[in-house]
């Protein structure tokens, strides 16, 4: 009964005063919000990384001339190594036990037209075609390249989704041919959506067999990168030390020289771009907390502008027996409801704003967590009964006789 008459009478004294607690409440609204949203965005962009990495396939690692993360300095240093290419291939195969396939692939951009539809700067991918099974690419339609494709050098194209989606619409691209600069490719299929990762769409993309793309895009030695995929996940390591021992020997490396290329695992890639994005990733959760607080600082003034205007309220109740506690407990009820209900509705808005705006122009699935919720409403509620207590304490303290002499 005590809990209720307090929660009673807090909630009348914010309601007598509804403009004030309104415009309090509404700080502490959006300082959620933001805390729900840019969590639940953070997380979202951090699981469409880890997915995008995933499809290189667990047990599969790639070898590089250059690598990732590397100064420019580094770049220079290793732009003399010799290039890999494709004739590396069948000395991997012979060489490495632990290896249970192998193959190659390169990069190039180039624009693409379909009648009156045209899109810029497209990636284009020349792969050998076991790299699909390496990579865990899904088929949406048609088939994907073949040996016979890369064989005859076949001006055929697989496209990702985005593509089709901008240069077909409702058409189905099944056998259609397509412009790539100055040649034409027949799509022959179409992968599944994957989605995008760090403002990247990664169904922007034509695959078409290596041959084709180095005769189409000569490029002096025509370099690639190695992809190779290991018989386990528990051999990889060992598929790797095979791997660089065969390179190091067709490379014909001395002993003490260091390699010269690199090897790369989805966990190293993942690891790589979640130490550039850390600080990212903080500075995003931390912003929001600072509206938060800034709620809270308003709250408190708040309530101690109704501790003063309700000075002579207080003596009144202490002057009927009311105790320094339940003064101490009503005026941190009234700074507990307002921080709880700017909690309940932030929750509410932060889930409308992620699934109704951000997903849609951020192309990533932003769906709060429990852990984003906890943090909306842990924070509202530990920052209003923080910033409470002062005011709280000031009025359970107040001397009676002189609060009835208040004018």
């Amino acid at each position: 009964m005590v809990l209720l008459t307090l929660v009673s009478e807090a909630a009348a004294a914010l309601w007598a005063n509804r403009l004030r607690s309104f415009l309090t409440l509404v700080g502490m609204v959006m300082g959620v919000t933001s805390v729900i949203t840019i969590v639940s965005t953070v997380e979202g962009m951090q699981n469409d990384i880890e997915e995008a990495v995933a499809t290189m396939g667990p047990k599969t690692f790639m070898v590089t001339r250059f690598g990732v993360g590397i100064s420019m300095t580094e770049y220079l240093e290793r732009l003399r190594r010799k290039k890999l290419t494709r004739g590396l291939i069948e000395p991997i195969e012979e060489g490495c036990q632990d290896c249970e396939a192998v193959g190659a692939e390169s990069y190039a951009s180039d624009h693409l037209k379909y009648g009156n539809h045209k899109m810029r700067w497209v990636q284009i991918t020349g792969q050998t075609p076991n790299v699909l099974d390496m990579q865990a690419t899904d088929v949406a339609r048609g088939r994907y390249l073949s040996w016979e494709d890369d064989h005859r050098r076949r001006q055929v194209a697989f496209i990702g989704d985005r593509v089709r989606e901008r240069l077909f619409g409702d058409l189905d691209p099944l056998g259609q041919r397509i412009w790539m600069g100055s040649r034409q490719y027949t799509v022959i299929g179409v992968a599944e959506r994957k989605g995008g990762m760090l403002g990247e769409d990664l169904d922007e993309f034509v695959t078409i067999p290596l041959s084709t793309f180095q005769k189409a895009y000569k490029k002096p030695g025509n370099p690639v990168n190695l992809i190779v995929s290991a018989v386990s996940l528990e051999r990889r390591e060992e598929a790797m030390d095979q791997v660089r021992v065969v390179l190091r020997t067709a490379r014909r490396l001395p002993y003490e020289q260091d390699d010269d290329f690199t090897l790369m695992t989805p966990d190293a890639i993942l690891t790589f771009i979640n130490d550039i994005t850390r600080a990212f990733r903080v500075i995003m959760v931390s912003l929001p907390l600072l509206s938060i607080v800034i709620g809270g600082i308003v709250i408190m003034n708040i309530m101690m502008i109704s501790v003063t205007e309700r000075t002579r309220e207080i003596g009144i109740r202490k002057s009927l027996g009311a105790r320094s506690r339940d003064i101490l407990a009503q005026f941190l009820y009234e700074s507990l409801i307002l921080s709880l209900l700017g909690g309940a509705l932030g929750i509410f808005f932060g889930v409308l704003a992620g699934h109704a705006f951000l997903s849609s122009v951020l192309d990533i699935q932003v769906t709060p967590t429990a852990m984003a919720i906890f943090l909306g409403v842990g924070i509202s509620t530990g920052v209003g009964l923080f910033f409470g207590i002062y005011p709280a304490t000031r009025a359970a303290r107040l001397d009676p006789i002189k609060a009835l002499s208040y004018e």
